[in-house]
């Protein structure tokens, strides 16, 4: 009995541990990718006989795997966190790979925003104007048509937001695979990869080397948002926040025209991208005067503007993705605090509801502008550090946006996780990140029991950060020394961070 008992706590012991939460890990995501090829977002037509609707009791079933696999996968991620918080040394970039793999073969999961990116490129191709119209034009003849049919009803009729770069990319790969839907998916989802691996490397960049930056890297690319909406779901978010913080790493470094050419190309995925320019600007302009303000408020700008100028021109689709920005907002999402606010306060008051949400739209677009302006300023002021700064302006941007989707929180987290991960603001936004995993069903709709799980997360996530919060700094021996910025090119973003900011956060040595 007593052997039976030590063999018994040894198990429990190796579940706990940094090993256990690896596999343990993989177990989830491999859960969730089998789950979804019952009850992922799965093709009108087309599969192949792979992606197919199994039937409404395989259906349910691959539900409740998916849901339980995530559910796995989202508990050995925090107890791994745990683990790298208290100085843990593991390595991460294994982990990453266990728990990704899973997901690579899988149909899309949680969203149906793929097969719009497989249309769009299509549209492209055959000649359509793809900011002028929605997926709904291409034929049965057309390439793209089998995707064209399993567009979100939201986005059949709705133009590309989207930049021209992203859409020659989509293209790319729906000429490569004749608009096949099953190797079309599969081929966005290298571009996912792709965007993953620029996350990792600029996560490590900014962190300051290849060792110490575990904890960074657990909360920005082993982060489940990030799995399951960037490789599951194909989101292209995953590419604009890998070029944009590459973008920022490289202008740390001093190669800041470089880095402003990689924002270009992210504001060519999409336009939130822009927000890192001021960022860059801020690290340009401290410590120049007057001249260096000048400097930094116009040649980042003026840098990406020729990059978006040019990509447009190239591109053959014009400058239409300037005006179908606003386009999403049309959309009720319900997570977007200013359309939910607009909408209450204009049937409590009897009125016409959209009105008074538009007009709640632009006073939240409006603050969060203003909130914006005000971290840059404290930037350049030497009390924040930017790339901190640049992480909670995207967190407020999303927070006060009229239209908000689950993944989007990741343009902020992935930030702040590259400089902070262990701060306050890392912890919270750890908890979000694992609260709204649960939003959307793996079939991409929202029920409203993904609320309640969300709910409850983040209830029993918010009280434990608030009894166990994790210190801002981090062990003497778990992060090495920031190489040196070139001299005289520009500061490095933290060279004149002091060791807390009013917030309470202080980054990283």
């Amino acid at each position: 009995m007593r052997i039976s008992l030590l063999r018994t706590g040894e198990k429990a012991k190796w579940v706990f541990s940094a090993s256990g939460c690896r596999w343990l890990g993989a177990g989830g995501s491999l859960a969730v990718a089998v789950g979804g090829w019952a009850a992922g977002t799965l093709p009108v037509r087309g599969g192949w006989g792979l992606w197919e609707p199994r039937g409404s009791a395989l259906t349910v079933a691959g539900a409740v795997l998916a849901y339980l696999g995530l559910t796995l996968l989202v508990a050995a991620w925090w107890r791994y966190g745990v683990l790298l918080a208290r100085g843990l040394r593991h390595g991460v970039l294994a982990t990453l790979a266990c728990w990704t793999a899973p997901l690579l073969l899988a149909p899309p999961l949680h969203s149906a925003d793929v097969y719009s990116y497989i249309a769009q490129g299509a549209m492209v191709l055959e000649g359509h104007d793809v900011y002028g119209a929605g997926p709904s034009v291409l034929g049965p003849g057309d390439l793209g048509a089998d995707a064209a049919a399993s567009v979100g009803g939201n986005w059949t009729d709705t133009p590309a937001p989207y930049g021209p770069a992203f859409l020659l990319l989509a293209a790319g790969f729906v000429k490569l695979t004749g608009g096949a839907v099953v190797p079309a998916v599969l081929g966005m989802r290298l571009i996912a990869l792709g965007a993953l691996a620029l996350i990792v490397w600029a996560v490590r960049g900014l962190g300051g080397g290849r060792d110490g930056t575990g904890g960074a890297l657990w909360l920005a690319a082993l982060n489940p948002l990030l799995l399951v909406h960037v490789i599951g779901g194909t989101h292209n978010d995953g590419l604009m926040i890998g070029l944009m913080l590459g973008g920022v790493l490289l202008a740390t470094r001093g190669r800041w025209v470089l880095g402003c050419v990689l924002v270009g190309f992210a504001m060519m995925v999409k336009s939130p991208a822009a927000v890192a320019l001021l960022f860059i600007g801020v690290l340009l302009a401290r410590g120049g005067g007057a001249r260096g303000l000048v400097k930094g408020l116009v040649l980042p700008g003026a840098v990406a503007g020729t990059v978006a100028a040019g990509a447009s021109a190239l591109a053959g689709t014009g400058f239409g993705w300037l005006r179908t920005q606003s386009v999403a907002a049309a959309i009720h999402t319900p997570l977007s605090l200013t359309s939910d606010l607009g909408l209450g306060l204009g049937t409590l008051f009897g009125g016409e509801a959209e009105p008074v949400k538009g007009v709640v739209q632009k006073l939240g677009l409006a603050v969060a502008l203003a909130v914006v302006a005000a971290l840059a300023w404290r930037a350049y002021r030497g009390r924040l550090d930017p790339v901190l700064g640049l992480g909670l302006s995207l967190v407020a941007l999303v927070a006060l946006s009229p239209m908000v989707q689950p993944w989007y929180l990741l343009w902020g987290t992935v930030v702040v996780a590259a400089v902070a991960w262990r701060g306050r603001a890392g912890q919270v936004l750890a908890v979000l990140s694992a609260a709204l995993v649960y939003e959307t069903q793996p079939s991409g709709h929202t029920p409203w029991y993904g609320f309640v799980l969300a709910g409850l997360v983040l209830v029993v996530g918010l009280v434990w950060v608030r009894r166990e919060p994790w210190p801002a700094g981090l062990p003497a021996d778990a992060v090495p020394s920031r190489p040196p910025v070139p001299p005289q090119r520009t500061p490095g973003p933290r060279a004149a961070a002091p060791a807390h900011d009013s917030a309470g956060l202080r980054p990283p040595d």
